[in-house]
């Protein structure tokens, strides 16, 4: 089993994160999983020796069955938050994760059969107009969507209060 870049000490918890932007003909692509009640973007933890661009490819495919090509670098996001489910719950979570937006194929199609740590994961096309109607997280992301960007963003989320 590889070892993510993340940490735990006492109600603190940190982590690397890579994750991925796709948009087809407007809309985002989000996950929701059986155990909470949101969407929350594809990708996860980095692991130890590698970068974060294999790990946003890894993500991507583990989770949608497809593999998508980087386009670029679109976002540094550093995210606070307290985590409300599952072995995390209580925890004051700091999060840096690097937001890759990748390449349209064209298609909605996928070929999910996605599961974290037991939990099954469903993909949902959201369209971009209506994110801010749906509890999903980077809670930046129809803003982001809607605004022309040069370079890349760094975001910062508090999400704690």
């Amino acid at each position: 089993m590889e070892l993510d870049c993340g940490l735990t000490k006492g109600e603190k918890w940190f982590r690397y994160r890579a994750a991925a932007i796709i948009v087809e003909d407007g809309y985002v692509l989000f996950a929701r999983n059986e155990r909470n009640d949101y969407f929350y973007s594809i990708g996860g933890a980095v692991h130890m020796g590698e970068t974060a661009e294999d790990a946003v490819k890894r993500e991507v495919l583990e989770e949608t069955g497809v593999a998508y090509d980087v386009d670029h670098l679109a976002v540094i996001h550093e995210n606070f938050f307290y985590e409300n489910s599952g072995s995390m719950k209580g925890l004051d979570c700091h999060e840096i994760a690097l937001y890759y937006l990748m390449k349209p194929r064209g298609t909605r199609e996928l070929h999910s059969e996605s599961y974290t740590m037991g939990v099954k994961e469903t993909m949902h096309w959201i369209p971009i107009a209506e994110l801010d109607q749906y509890k999903a997280f980077p809670s930046f992301m129809k803003e982001f969507l809607l605004t022309e960007h040069s370079g890349i963003e760094h975001i910062i989320t508090d999400e704690r209060v």
